[in-house]
């Protein structure tokens, strides 16, 4: 999952360079659920999807990312 995470990283940072400056940045949170939902895949699990009610409850959206920005990995 690290090697997927650094790869996903290069890739944002390599597409959307005009939106970094140089420096050091946390990789999205979307772009590390994508990451673990691939590995979960890979093992056979199978999540459920957020309803509106649960999505609204949590202040999350229905399509992630699933943590609140004040979360950390």
């Amino acid at each position: 999952n690290s090697f997927s995470n650094q790869v996903l990283a290069q890739i944002e940072l390599y597409t959307k360079r005009s939106q970094y400056s140089v420096g050091v940045f946390i990789l999205p949170k979307k772009l590390d659920e994508e990451v673990a939902a691939a590995h979960l895949d890979h093992l056979g699990v199978r999540l459920s999807k957020m309803s509106t009610e649960q999505a609204s409850y949590l202040d999350l959206n229905e399509s992630g990312p699933y943590k609140p920005e004040h979360y950390r990995y």
